[in-house]
């Protein structure tokens, strides 16, 4: 068993070293070759790293500073696109950092979206009748052999069931997994390279954009995520669309499985086709009213939401109703971040920067302490110019790049959770655009974030709270007087000691323990004099001393000898 499993990683650590290879290869001729450290080299066997003909430094040396980001891009899209599926894919999710990178740079990167290359059925039937675990005659009518739709993972085909029903196919590439696995594994080898090698590279958090690459693939490479991101997303809008504005197509789980989904096919006119859109506008406009306010409230209250909802993903159905598709990649919002999120919407209502810098710095990541009252003017100064407009008043790009080059200059980063917000609301803003549709987004917000806020002061919620709250407590409770002993043991072991020198303190500290010791003989007094008028009360109308009990005379004896004992420690230092 040991001897398989020595062999499988052997051919693996082959495979990834001749691919590392052809990696290497294909960045040095595209002008990378300076940026090579000398760890990749060494990692590939009897390697000589060749010379590009022009080196990227010489190129950034006879263009002004303005322009590196577009060559740097430039060079990096060629290398994309020369490498495949699994390096667009990471070129893709580049073209969405709009936080990290410049815009010339995104622009370059957004050319990539369009470079994935068709699959003909006939080079998945296999597959898809692997994962049906059945002949498609079996189960399906007929399959339409042309792709209406690609991607970097997934190939998009549509066909009809045995019963009737148009549905709609898509099916993983070839070998796709695989290939992730591969170059992702080497991505993630060349980013921490990269950062040791250069401190410009290591700000910009290349190896935190190659594990959100990582989280976001693991969910798209498995089609089952998606269609259990649907059936969640629908549970969520049944608690706000009660007019059925939004509607989601059927997912065929039984036909479903890890490399293949079967979903329902809508029939309907996407809003990217703005000319047969454009005539019914005027009747989609309250229904994208009511869209908007839903999708607010997904990601406030619940926060879970579409974060892809671009014009290619909305349809006019038939029935009046707006269709929605693709959820393989949905946004998630803790309950923390929602309360963050919402407070600093809130302060934002209220003009109050200073509060939404402080809620922000929570959530945020940083490596060293900001300027506090610097981040404030200048959050001030890049946000106040848009708070209170409304969608066609705002270009949310711009709003973006504002708040980003804030946080540039300050050296903090975009939680990527926020960063996902954000995009899904410049994508709604951009469909609004696309339709000539003008919302307040502030005010939607503001009347959401008052009802929410009440709500988080409902007994029901103080009851959550504070339950969590006790059995944290319990947990401590538990854990400190554990961990306590175990310190003090270890203590008592290794013959540790504590020694307090006071130098030149003698006669405060004296005076202190003096001071602390006559009002424990102060507090000894009262107790013993309460105590004996205590037994007092027993007695009725007392008008001679004899009358008092013994006991009583007992205490207040005790009492005034603890006073004295007191006072004379007092007074010893004096």
């Amino acid at each position: 068993m040991d001897l398989i499993k020595t062999g499988i990683g052997l051919t693996k650590t082959i495979r990834n070293v001749n691919r590392l290879r052809e990696i290497v290869l294909v960045f040095a001729k595209n002008g990378f070759d300076e940026f090579i450290s000398f760890n990749v080299i060494s990692s590939i066997p009897n390697f000589v790293l060749p010379r590009s003909k022009r080196s990227i430094k010489e190129e950034l040396g006879k263009e002004t500073e303005k322009d590196w980001p577009k060559i740097l891009g430039y060079r990096l899209r060629l290398c994309f696109e020369e490498l495949g599926p699994a390096f667009i894919k990471f070129g893709q999710l580049l073209s969405s950092r709009e936080d990290i990178f410049d815009s010339s740079f995104i622009d370059e990167m957004k050319i990539l979206r369009d470079k994935v290359k068709p699959v003909p059925f006939h080079e998945v039937r296999a597959d898809v009748e692997k994962s049906l675990g059945a002949p498609i005659e079996s189960v399906f009518k007929d399959i339409d052999p042309d792709p209406i739709g690609t991607a970097s993972i997934g190939v998009v085909y549509q066909g009809t069931l045995l019963d009737g029903s148009e549905v709609v196919l898509k099916v993983k590439r070839p070998d796709i997994e695989k290939m992730m696995e591969t170059d992702f594994s080497i991505l993630r080898f060349l980013s921490s390279q990269a950062e040791k090698a250069s401190e410009e590279v290591k700000y910009l958090g290349v190896s935190r954009i190659v594990k959100d690459f990582s989280l976001s693939l693991a969910n798209e490479l498995n089609f089952n995520t998606e269609a259990l991101n649907c059936a969640r997303f629908r549970k969520v809008l049944e608690n706000h669309d009660k007019e059925g504005v939004l509607y989601l197509p059927q997912m065929y789980v039984e036909l479903s499985s890890r490399d293949l989904l079967v979903m329902e096919k809508l029939n309907g006119i996407p809003f990217s086709n703005y000319q047969e859109i454009k005539p019914h506008i005027n009747e989609l406009g309250p229904k994208l009213d009511n869209g908007l306010k839903i999708f607010i409230k997904t990601f406030l209250t619940d926060g879970f939401f579409h974060a892809d909802l671009h014009g290619g993903n909305f349809f006019l159905l038939k029935d009046g109703s707006i269709g929605l598709i693709d959820f393989g990649l949905m946004g998630t919002l803790s309950k923390k971040g929602r309360k963050n999120f919402i407070a600093i919407v809130y302060s934002l209502i209220n003009f109050n920067y200073e509060n939404v810098v402080y809620e922000f710095l929570e959530v945020a990541t940083y490596d060293k302490i900001p300027d506090i009252d610097g981040l404030i003017e200048d959050v001030r100064d890049s946000l106040s110019p848009y708070i209170g407009l409304t969608v066609q008043q705002t270009d949310f790009s711009e709003v973006l790049k504002a708040v980003i080059s804030t946080l540039k200059r300050h050296e903090i980063y975009l939680p990527r959770e926020w960063f996902i917000v954000f995009r899904a609301l410049m994508t709604l803003d951009g469909v609004g655009r696309s339709l000539d549709q003008d919302y307040d987004i502030y005010a939607m917000m503001e009347e959401d974030i008052h009802d929410i806020i009440k709500d988080s002061f409902s007994k029901e919620e103080l009851f959550e709270e504070g339950v969590w709250a006790a059995k944290d407590l319990m947990s401590i409770a538990r854990i400190v007087p554990r961990h306590l002993k175990w310190f003090l043991r270890d203590f008592s072991n290794k013959k540790y000691g504590v020694q307090l020198i006071l130098t030149g303190y003698e006669d405060s500290a004296r005076m202190i323990n003096s001071s602390i010791v006559f009002l424990a003989y102060t507090f000894l007094t009262c107790l013993f004099v309460a105590s004996g008028v205590f037994f007092l009360s027993d007695v009725k109308n007392v008008s001679h001393w004899s009358m008092i009990p013994t006991i009583t005379w007992i205490f207040w004896f005790l009492g005034s000898g603890a006073f004295l004992k007191g006072y004379f420690a007092l007074n010893k230092i004096k």
